[in-house]
């Protein structure tokens, strides 16, 4: 029996593939059969300091200087045995308050982090034996990017595009239609970076990431801190991304109207595991019925909105994104 084809990955995912071949970048190969993503049993542990009304009273001076030194630790699980599976062209979020999991689950897939536990999988690729393979399929964009600050936009993009071996001239190129798209003046390329708001800097880190034409696009809260327009202007992109490209996207976010507005499927995070999954719809429904046998609600009531949800089923206060931080 035939074979099916293996589809080809390159530089832009957004061009056809003989312009993916002009840029000059590694091509991996991947098979369409593949999941986009597949986690399985996926751990993650960390130490941290035990709170002072946790520890135990030093005996004498010496116990007491010791722990001054070396406070006691207690391990810490940060993403407790996850299961994930996403087929590609799919838009997953994943929603928490800030030390649910959210971000190391990100950092795991994207090869920053190695599980304790399980295993993950990206279009049959594995992270943990095959990062370079890995990092050439995805990129990543987190709430803080990371950039040379002194440097200018066009710089920072030219940096990360030689990183992985493309022309600078057709870098540039799709950089500035996706900045447009993105509505960030052209003029302001050439400023440097700590001369753009914030809203501009994350519009050059989405610009950053899908030069690499990534097949699964990790967007950890990328439009938390945001302005009404920008936060509007980066989700119309990925929608768009979506429709014509065919990306694959794991989003983190804080804002419920975002996830049910861009994901197919959203995962309710807290301690550390997915205590709910579904569609918005499906999220609500199941919280109505609970209220129903509750006889809390009747047949027919309006469907709660998403904060609702999530109090509903993890047991913990909603916050917005400027109230939940560290």
């Amino acid at each position: 029996m035939e074979q099916p084809k293996q589809a080809r990955v390159g530089i832009m995912d957004a061009v056809k593939t003989s312009e993916v071949l002009d840029h000059g970048m590694t091509v991996i190969e991947i098979d369409p059969r593949q999941d986009a993503l597949f986690c399985k049993g996926l751990s993650k542990h960390f130490t941290a300091s035990l709170d002072k009304k946790d520890r135990k009273q030093p005996k004498n001076r010496l116990q007491r200087a010791w722990q001054a030194i070396r406070p006691p630790r207690k391990r810490k699980t940060a993403v407790d045995n996850v299961n994930l599976r996403l087929k590609r062209g799919e838009i997953f979020g994943v929603v928490g308050h800030n030390g649910s999991g959210k971000s190391t689950l990100i950092r795991m897939v994207s090869t920053l982090l190695t599980p304790d536990e399980g295993s993950i999988s990206v279009f049959g690729y594995d992270p943990v034996r095959q990062p370079y393979q890995v990092q050439r399929l995805i990129n990543r964009v987190s709430v803080d990017a990371a950039f040379f600050k002194k440097l200018s936009a066009n710089e920072n993009l030219l940096y990360a595009a030689r990183l992985y071996g493309a022309e600078d001239k057709a870098s540039l190129k799709r950089a500035e239609e996706i900045l447009k798209v993105l509505g960030l003046e052209e003029g302001r390329l050439t400023d440097s970076l700590q001369e753009l708001s914030r809203g501009m800097q994350q519009k050059v880190a989405i610009a950053r990431a899908l030069l690499t034409s990534p097949v699964l696009l990790l967007l950890d809260e990328p439009t938390t801190g945001l302005d009404p327009k920008s936060k509007r202007d980066v989700q119309e992109f990925i929608l768009e991304l979506q429709k014509t490209h065919d990306a694959t996207v794991l989003l983190t976010s804080h804002d419920m109207d975002e996830v049910e507005r861009l994901c197919g499927r959203i995962a309710l995070m807290s301690d550390g595991h997915f205590v709910a999954r579904g569609t918005a719809d499906e999220l609500k429904q199941m919280v109505l019925d609970r209220r129903i046998e509750r006889g809390e609600a009747k047949l027919g009531d309006t469907p709660p909105v998403m904060e609702e949800v999530f109090i509903e089923l993890t047991g913990s206060e909603w916050k917005s994104a400027e109230e939940d931080v560290d």
